[in-house]
This record gives C-alpha cells, structure tokens and sequence, in this order.
C-alpha cells in the first residue's frame, strides 16, 4: 500500500493559538508597564504636593507658636505689673489704716485726756470729809492724796495695738499725782517695769518718770488678760498700813472663769488684819480694744466699788 503524504500547513490551530498567546502577553505587558509609569508620576507629584503642604504646615506652626510665646510674655509682663500695681495698692491702704488708727489713738487720747482733766477738778473741789470710808458714786472722782502710786498693766497683744492710748492716759493719770514718794508699774502678771525694783518703789523724780514712761512705750511681755496676778503681788507687797497707796489697773478684758470668789478674795487681802481697815484704793481704767468683751468692765466695777476706787471707761 503505497503511503500518502501528509500535507504540512503552517498555519494551523496549534499555530495560532501560539500567535495569540504571545500577542496577548504583548498587550499585557504593554497595558501593565503604561499603567506603572502613570502611577508613579501620579505618586511624584503627589508626594512633591503633601511635602509642600508639611512645610507650610511648619511654617505656620513655628509662626503661631512664636505668637504664642510673645503673646505669653506679654501676659507676664502685664501680670508683673498688676502684682506691683496691687503690691503698691495694698502698701497705701495698709499706710491709710496705720493713719486712721493712729488719728483714732489720737483722738481717743485727747478724750481720756479731757475726761481725766474734768476727773481732776471735781476730785479737786473743796468737799467736806465724811466720817466714813463710802464713797460717793455720783462724783465719781479720783481721789489724789496717795503717797504711793502702783499701775498694773494689761500688756497683752490686744492692748499693744493700742499701747499709745494706754501710754498716754498712764501720763494723764501720773499728772493728777503731780508728787508722790514713789511709783510702780507692773504688767497684770505682777512682772515690774523694772526687774531692778521688783518688791521696791521707783522714786519720784522728773528724770525718772521720763525715763520710765519711755521705757512703757516700748514695754511688751506675756500676759493672761487677768489682772488678779498683779493686784495680788500689788497687795502683797507694796499696799502697807502705814502708807497710802492707790492702785490703777489698766485692762480691756478679763479672761478668769468667775467674778464673785476672785473679788471677794481681792477684796479681803485688801483689809488690814488688825484694824480691819483697807490698805489701798484699787482704781480701774477700761479700754476698747479689737475683741474686747465687757468682762474687764463688769470686774473692775464691782472691785473699784468695793475698795474704795472708781472705774473709768474708755471710749
């Protein structure tokens, strides 16, 4: 059997198939390499546009943060200011009170000063001597005739913001005793002026009242707002039987817990164990004060009143 030749075609399925396979990763390749390089000058400038917008974004923070900071240093400055403007405020009210309250003392001063003046002439007006110890309480006047002459001073914080008034009304009442033997000043613990005439008397001599009324003005020590310590140590151990003595107590307040059992025991060392007669006038001078109670006046009344003395309030 003779063979039959089969006939060779180029361009057959198997061809094509080929052909377009390899046209088709043409096309691919094409498509795909177009498509990067688009992305990627799309992504240039992208990139180039968001740093832009970074650095401008940094330029305008360093200028808010530069406005901030000067805004801020000028809110010190200012703030620098108020704190001086209210410093220097503050110092002249503070200047203004000083001047009111010295102004106050002043006039106060000048009040105790006339009442204590009036005090004098009537005390002064010649009266018959009764022929008894009662006081008459409708002159109320202070009686001048005591050789000897004990102050006992409250020396507490309340009465240092007033010590010029109570310096001057200790002059006023030292005045109206123009001559005595001797003086004493103790605070109403029963502490002297003076540590070297404790127990003793303070002679009477114009030096001398100048000397201890400058060393009063500055005088300061502790104190219990009562003034039973130092009419205790005054009885004990200046008011005598043979001498006359008045005593002049100085307070704006009285800090014990009773009134009736501390004057009756006041009132009885007062009295003479022989003649059972009183050694000494206790006399009581009342101030006003910041805090001040009516404690002090409705102590010293009743002590005054029962020993011969006169109490003065203060305005």
């Amino acid at each position: 059997m003779k063979k039959r030749e089969r006939e060779f075609d180029i361009f057959n399925l198997s061809f094509l198939d080929i052909v377009s396979c390899g046209f088709g990763a043409v096309v691919m390749l094409v498509l795909i390499s177009k498509y990067s390089d688009d992305v990627t000058v799309s992504g240039k400038g992208d990139v180039q546009e968001l740093i832009q917008r970074l650095l401008n974004l940094e330029n305008s923070i360093s200028e808010m943060q530069s406005g901030i900071d000067a805004n801020l240093a000028e809110a010190e400055r200012l703030s620098a200011n108020n704190q001086s403007l209210q410093s220097l405020v503050n110092k002249l009210q503070s200047e203004i009170e000083e001047q009111k309250k010295v102004q106050e003392d002043m006039d106060a001063s000048l009040e105790g000063l006339s009442l204590v003046e009036s005090t004098l002439k009537q005390a002064a007006l010649p009266t018959p001597k009764p022929n008894n110890n009662e006081r008459d309480d409708e002159v109320g006047g202070i009686p001048v005739d005591s050789d000897y002459v004990v102050f006992i001073v409250d020396t507490s914080g309340s009465m240092q913001q007033i010590w010029p008034r109570v310096s001057a009304q200790i002059i006023n009442v030292l005045n109206i005793h123009p001559q005595v033997k001797g003086f004493q000043i103790l605070n109403d613990m029963g502490k002297s002026i003076i540590s070297g005439y404790e127990g003793k008397w303070i002679p009477d001599t114009k030096g001398r009242r100048d000397s201890v009324i400058k060393l009063f003005r500055n005088w300061s020590d502790y104190s219990n707002s009562s003034p039973v310590e130092g009419i205790q140590q005054a009885l004990r151990r200046y008011a005598k039987p043979t001498i006359t003595t008045s005593i002049y107590v100085f307070g704006d307040d009285y800090t014990g817990s009773s009134y009736d059992p501390v004057i009756n025991s006041l009132t009885g060392q007062n009295l003479n164990s022989v003649s059972n007669k009183q050694m000494a006038r206790i006399h009581g001078v009342g101030f006003r004060s910041a805090g001040t109670t009516d404690r002090f006046g409705i102590f010293m009344r009743e002590l005054t009143k029962r020993n011969g003395g006169t109490y003065l309030a203060l305005p």
